[in-house]
């Protein structure tokens, strides 16, 4: 099995299937690119942007061969549309899912204090960005390919760590989504399947910019040693490195990539 996942330098993701949720917008998008782009056929989740996953999946196919890519609406926070993400992706593509990178979440523009923060948007972020996660990660630890090549990958934030005030409830449901991760790499003993987060700091997304002054984002690049706000591709080659066989010893970790911004 080892050997037949082994792939060239050049496609190191050939001969695999990815699952990306959130993949019609920002982080998820670009990552659900770059995987395609590492050899991978992907499944861009969505739940209510049709036109824009359909128009990334004709985008994908066009540079590459006809259905290496293929779109599938699932609402990350339902059991039994996840569950048929995951079918609907084995029996396009013939195959079991061999990655999975849960990029779906919410973050409250408003960036309310915890005082003022609703009871409804309280649970609106924990419903997508907890239990979402928890849900991927449930059905990914059973159907993901074992043997070699499993990865499981969710997306956290450096504000877990940063804990600014108005993050507390975004950071609080990835702090939970991080801990989850660290657990389920222990619990896959034997199967060589890894879990792992990637914690961004601030990257230049459209989550990122809302209810934000140009002020704010000029203090936060200012904030950083790098001098900059992160970009794209500095999270999406994090995640095709632990996507690919180079990533396999790194498991259960967090890795926070935020150019120093947060340590």
């Amino acid at each position: 099995m080892e050997k037949n996942l082994r792939s060239s330098s050049s496609l190191p993701l050939a001969g695999r299937v990815a699952i990306v949720t959130g993949a019609t917008r920002g982080m998820g998008r670009e990552i659900a690119i770059h995987l395609h782009s590492l050899g991978a056929r992907v499944t861009i989740n969505y739940v209510s942007s049709s036109s824009k996953a359909e128009l990334l999946v004709q985008e994908l196919n066009d540079s590459s061969q006809p259905k290496s890519a293929i779109a599938v609406r699932a609402d990350v926070s339902d059991p039994d549309e996840i569950n048929n993400l995951f079918d609907q992706t084995e029996q396009e593509f013939g195959s079991k899912v061999h990655i999975v990178v849960n990029c779906a979440g919410v973050l409250d523009p408003k960036y309310p204090s915890l005082s003022e923060t609703t009871l409804e948007d309280f649970d609106k972020t924990f419903t997508i960005n907890t239990r979402g996660s928890f849900l991927c990660c449930k059905e990914a630890a059973k159907r993901v390919m074992r043997g070699g090549g499993g990865r499981i990958i969710m997306m956290s934030t450096s504000m877990v760590g940063g804990l600014a005030p108005g993050y507390g409830v975004y950071a609080a449901s990835k702090a939970a989504v991080e801990t989850m991760v660290k657990v389920l790499a222990k619990e896959l003993k034997g199967s060589r399947i890894t879990a792992n987060c990637v914690a961004p700091g601030p990257v230049a997304t459209e989550m990122f910019y809302a209810g934000k002054s140009d002020e704010m984002v000029k203090m936060l690049a200012g904030a950083c040693p790098m001098g900059r706000i992160g970009e794209s591709k500095d999270i999406t080659e994090i995640v095709g490195f632990l996507a690919g066989d180079g990533g396999e010893w790194i498991n259960g970790q967090v890795i926070r990539a935020n150019g120093g911004f947060v340590v």
